[in-house]
């Protein structure tokens, strides 16, 4: 267990500015976080975060959704101590353990139907490398080549799911990326790509998307697999209407496309339910996992309904598909999201900051629209002094929201931004926040809306 002597093993590096500097002396210039949140962390537990200079931060990012439980639950760090005093191996490639035997059964009672029809697949310890599996079963399955996604999309940043995300500026730089990829535009209620908006934007949405299907003139051959979020979570927690997710199931059951469920961020109670596809009632062919799956440690898995289990063995492999201490953690995690009904949990508490945001929108008209589901929240951020579209919606305002996130960052509240430009601001904090603590982020996020707004508009 670090010490303070080892963690302030340099005299000198004391401050987060000392931390910091020798982050961007050691590390390639591809880190992103600490460019917006400059601190070092030394310390970490439940939804606090103190850095080396002893300040303390609510954190509503929670490693991008990863910790369901916050830092160093009890319960998992109890599954740790016992895991690494068991013997127990903590690498076994794709070999069975008692803790991996315990863990699947778990993992698969989660699934539709308690995943009767569902087998699991250990992938690589990204999201990324499950998405990339999913890609190559949907093709080996089906014959066919080309993938649908979606505008505001993301899926990682490797080969395969770099090109099935949204956003252009990863991708500009990149020569052949994967073939073969259909965009369709993605409903949104706020900012509709019709210019329709309303149920109406998204009937012709879902139109729109069966009659590509079915088009023999539409220029694209029948695709192996849609994939998409049922909340886009970097695309600016945009949710998908219930109504549109059916008529999706729908249209790829009739046409033998095999439908990729992205839960990456969704899962495992994060918008109300275990997994955000439940909300519209619907069973994705294919499911892919990470981040709270595995405790705060790395671990993807892909679920797979069982007649579309078409791999010969070793087709998609990894090392560290075997991370029996990953295993253990997500195993405690899920036990504790279920025993403690987390999913039900971040329902309430994700109205009740619903609730007040909206309220907050009385006094402050640039936050254009505060939308999501359970603890997934996202605030759109405009320029209420520009004229409005025809929907009475003002352009972004993406220099203000840097700035509440910058004032955020001040007040000790941690959180990031996306969608367009990245003018969303977005809440994730580990399911277990209490009511006290979800008074602090509204008063913390109000001080710092109206610290932003007299630093720009004074």
């Amino acid at each position: 267990m670090l010490n303070d002597g080892l963690l302030h093993s340099n005299p000198l590096q004391k401050t987060n500015a000392d931390y910091l500097a020798r982050q961007s002396k050691f590390e390639s210039n591809v880190r992103s976080y600490p460019r917006k949140l400059p601190l070092a962390i030394a310390k970490a537990h439940g939804v606090w975060v103190t850095d080396v200079e002893g300040n303390t931060y609510l954190d509503c990012l929670a490693g991008a959704g990863t910790l369901a439980l916050g830092h160093n639950h009890p319960a998992v760090m109890a599954c740790l101590d016992s895991f690494l005093t068991s013997g127990l191996p903590m690498h076994t490639l794709d070999l069975t353990t008692p803790v991996k035997d315990a863990f699947c059964e778990t993992l698969l009672s989660l699934l539709p139907d308690q995943g009767r029809d569902y087998c699991l697949q250990f992938c690589g310890p990204s999201g990324a490398d499950a998405v990339e599996a999913a890609l190559k079963l949907a093709k080996t399955y089906t014959g066919r080549n080309n993938i649908i996604s979606f505008s505001g999309a993301y899926h990682g940043m490797t080969h395969g799911a770099l090109a099935l995300t949204g956003n252009t500026a990863p991708k500009n730089a990149i020569a052949s990326l994967m073939p073969g990829v259909q965009f369709m535009p993605f409903p949104h209620e706020y900012r509709c790509p019709l210019g329709i908006g309303g149920e109406a934007g998204v009937e012709a949405l879902t139109h729109y998307f069966s009659q590509f299907i079915e088009d023999v003139e539409s220029g694209v051959s029948l695709p192996a697999a849609v994939i998409l979020e049922a909340v886009q979570g970097e695309g600016g927690v945009n949710c998908a209407p219930v109504s549109w997710l059916r008529a999706i199931r729908e249209v790829t059951r009739k046409h033998g496309i095999l439908l990729i469920l992205d839960e990456v961020q969704t899962g495992f109670g994060r918008t109300g339910k275990m997994f955000a596809f439940e909300h519209a009632e619907i069973e994705p062919d294919l499911i892919v996992m990470s981040k709270a799956l595995g405790g705060g440690l790395p671990m993807a898995v892909l679920g797979i309904r069982r007649e579309f289990d078409a791999w010969e063995p070793g087709n998609h492999a990894g090392t560290f598909r075997g991370n029996q201490m990953a295993m253990a953690a997500g195993l405690a995690t899920m036990q504790v999201l279920q025993q403690q009904h987390l999913a039900a949990h971040a329902e309430r508490r994700g109205q009740w900051l619903k609730d007040r945001l909206v309220g907050l929108q009385k006094h402050y008209p640039a936050l254009g629209q505060v939308r999501g589901r359970g603890l997934m929240l996202g605030i759109e951020i405009v320029d209420e002094r520009q004229p409005a579209d025809r929907h009475g919606h003002f352009p972004m305002d993406p220099a203000l929201a840097v700035a509440i996130q910058q004032q955020c960052f001040k007040q000790g509240l941690l959180l990031e931004r996306g969608g367009r430009k990245g003018n969303v601001i977005r809440l994730l904090p580990p399911l277990i926040i209490d009511d006290e603590q979800c008074q602090q982020v509204i008063q913390r996020f109000d001080n710092a809306v109206a610290a932003a707004l007299l630093q720009l508009r004074p």
